[in-house]
């Protein structure tokens, strides 16, 4: 029942249309600032500026758990030698990445994909970078010369995540990390995604931790892109999933993301803002992480 106040009710609007201006924010834009729509889908963090000096309009920001990981599949040589992922893994300075991708929006990521959105989200100590260490390490699994990689990008949801490449390519360097950034097709990406040795992959927000964790990242299981398996950190997670009692959980979570991030599986360098936008005259809207539009209790002043 559309009209039931405890799910979705009650519903003013008597009908939605959507119009297809094509997927760039600048195009979605011009047609909500000629009043051709009253709102928009969303639009990307270059655009915000442009986004903002549109009259009577109002911008609406979601914190999110969509992310991307540059991870590692660690049955893939140099990968499968702990001691490289650790090395690759600490020069990652992601304080940084909010700043310079969003204009200071988003959160740093904590490379245990696990969001401070989540309600079972433990805070770790932030892991600092450290290139003394990380040359330390790569010296000791044989490349003290140096080490050259290639990551393979489809900039599949935005020019964004090859922004995340080539900043992480500069925090690689002082560790003698040579970073290759092989650009290709999104449809080339997604046929390729848990084949490629080191690979950007975007995952979409989920409203629990555990559930990005069980599909991503448990022995096994198909969208395991990095090949991980880890009985230790399986167990941990049988363990915080059978917990229903939210701060039990989370105090069960700080076991899980340390064991994910101390095996040094990816890079995650933020968690990504959504940003969309509406006329004035739209009341009651919200934004929400995964985008959705819910349309209920959302009205239209005359």
């Amino acid at each position: 029942d559309l009209n039931d106040p405890i799910m979705f009710g009650p519903i003013y609007l008597d009908e939605i249309h959507y119009y297809d201006h094509g997927a760039a924010s600048t195009a979605q834009l011009a047609a909500f600032a000629s009043g051709q729509v009253d709102s928009i889908y969303e639009f990307d963090i270059v655009s915000y500026a442009m986004a903002s000096s549109i009259p009577n309009a109002m911008i609406y920001e979601a914190q999110t758990a969509q992310t991307g990981c540059m991870r590692m599949k660690v049955t893939e040589p140099p990968f499968t030698d702990h001691r490289v992922r650790r090395a690759i893994q600490i020069c990652c300075d992601s304080a940084a990445y909010p700043e310079l991708v969003y204009q200071g929006r988003g959160a740093a990521g904590e490379h245990h994909h696990v969001a401070p959105v989540h309600p079972e989200y433990f805070a770790l100590p932030t892991l600092k970078p450290d290139i003394a260490q990380a040359k330390k390490l790569l010296a000791e699994a044989g490349h003290a010369k140096g080490l050259e990689l290639s990551i393979d990008c489809g900039n599949t949801n935005g020019p964004w995540q090859q922004q995340v490449c080539e900043i992480f390519k500069q925090q690689l360097a002082p560790a003698g990390i040579t970073l290759n950034i092989n650009l290709m097709p999104a449809e080339q990406y997604w046929a390729n995604w848990t084949k490629t040795p080191f690979g950007f992959t975007n995952w979409t927000h989920r409203p629990l931790g555990t559930m990005v964790l069980s599909v991503g990242y448990r022995t096994g299981v198909p969208w395991n892109e990095s090949g991980y398996a880890s009985p230790e950190f399986d167990a941990a997670l049988d363990e915080a999933e059978a917990l229903v009692d939210v701060e039990k959980r989370r105090a069960a979570m700080e076991k899980v993301e340390k064991i994910l991030q101390d095996d040094a599986v990816m890079v995650q360098p933020l968690w990504q803002p959504k940003f969309f936008i509406a006329s004035e005259k739209v009341v009651g809207m919200k934004a929400h992480p995964t985008q959705y539009h819910q349309y209920h209790r959302v009205w239209m002043k005359a």
